[in-house]
């Protein structure tokens, strides 16, 4: 980073699937843009070119396409991707990046859902990532059923992860659930069964709270 250069911030949506995170990236996205900050949008797995035909891989097929551990690899080999080109130039630039799914997702779809475990994919994290963090974690709440409900009515057919069974389902909320206990100064959990804009306006005063110079 040039010296007196400002660092950018790096904002990541989590949840379940219907749980509204593109909606509320947008919706904050648009928010920021209106503070001056430049806002990079971006997702997981996806956000740069490499990263995105990984994604072909990750979100098509049969459920059972892949073992807990290859999926969770093939996740972080996106990521890396991602963080390489989009979004560490992004904040070394000084922009806001704001990121629909991060490595939440892989612990809560990969350790919990799959039953990986937090040590496998934390040990992938220290590996690949380091010792980068989010600047702050919104997650998304709602029922399980409202949320397969809600992804339903939008695609026919819905992705592999949507056609995974309730239980795993059960076990990935209850996975958010967790890492937003355990990381509390960094999550934020965010009940998401209101209206969007209802939804957003917990969000901005959850990133309102959270960065102070969005006050001045």
């Amino acid at each position: 980073m040039t010296p007196g250069a400002v660092r950018g911030k790096f904002i990541t949506f989590e949840g379940g699937e219907g749980a509204g995170k593109s909606t509320q990236v947008a919706l904050l996205a648009e928010a920021l843009r209106q503070t001056g900050r430049t806002v990079l949008e971006t997702r997981e797995p996806g956000g740069s070119e490499g990263a995105e035909q990984i994604r072909e891989l990750l979100v098509h097929g049969e459920t059972g396409r892949w073992d807990p551990c290859t999926e969770a690899l093939l996740h972080f080999a996106a990521r890396r991707e991602h963080l390489r080109q989009s979004v560490f130039p992004a904040i070394e630039a000084g922009d806001w990046v704001i990121c629909d799914r991060f490595a939440d997702s892989t612990m809560a779809y990969q350790g919990y859902g799959h039953g990986l475990g937090r040590d496998a994919v934390e040990q992938l994290y220290a590996l690949v990532v380091g010792d980068f963090r989010p600047d702050l974690t919104l997650i998304l709440d709602l029922e399980v059923e409202d949320g397969l409900r809600r992804a339903a009515s939008r695609a026919s057919g819905g992705d592999r992860y949507e056609r995974m069974d309730v239980d795993f389902h059960e076990r990935l909320r209850a996975g958010f659930r967790d890492i937003a206990k355990l990381e509390p100064e960094r999550c934020r959990l965010i009940n998401a069964t209101g209206e969007p804009k209802s939804v957003h306006r917990t969000v901005w005063q959850a990133v309102a709270e959270h960065f102070t110079e969005l006050a001045a």
